[in-house]
């Protein structure tokens, strides 16, 4: 079975990537409507670790993050600040996980308005969803005529 830490931190090592890659596009690039999900290659980014911290604000019954602007990040050492504050809490969040703390069952509103019961390891399991993300921002490489970076896990 693959363990819940290893698929997060693989995630991180594919998302370091993926920053790499943007780090070598203009700023004008990166911020263009592209109408995609979330607009710009910047925000869709941005989007990707802004859910995982809404969700260790929930798992943790914090209220650190509020509904992020993805406007506000006017740099990529912005963007570089954020993904590795919202990586640094998922590390200290796993490092204080057990079975049982990942068995916790919560009562979830879905985006439709139906209940939903979670256990805090599928909250973690849909944290990886960010990877369709990365499925939008291949195809916006693409038309730039950009090759994305490798996805596979570990290095396949």
């Amino acid at each position: 079975m693959v363990d819940i830490v290893d698929l997060l931190n693989c995630n991180e090592v594919v998302r370091h990537r993926y920053f790499k890659a943007l780090t070598k596009l203009p700023w004008k690039e990166l911020i263009r409507n592209r109408e995609a999900s979330f607009h710009s290659i910047r925000s869709i980014f941005v989007h990707v670790f802004s859910a995982t911290d809404y969700w260790l604000d929930f798992l943790q019954k914090e209220n650190l993050h509020s509904k992020k602007d993805y406007d506000r990040y006017t740099t990529l050492e912005q963007v570089k600040a954020y993904m590795e504050h919202v990586e640094d809490r998922t590390h200290e969040y796993l490092k204080t996980s057990t079975a049982e703390k990942l068995g916790h069952s919560y009562t979830i509103k879905d985006d439709d308005g139906k209940t939903v019961k979670a256990t805090a390891e599928d909250v973690l399991i849909h944290v990886f969803e960010e990877v369709h993300h990365r499925g939008e921002l291949n195809a916006l490489l693409w038309q730039m005529g950009i090759d994305p970076p490798s996805m596979g896990w570990k290095g396949l």
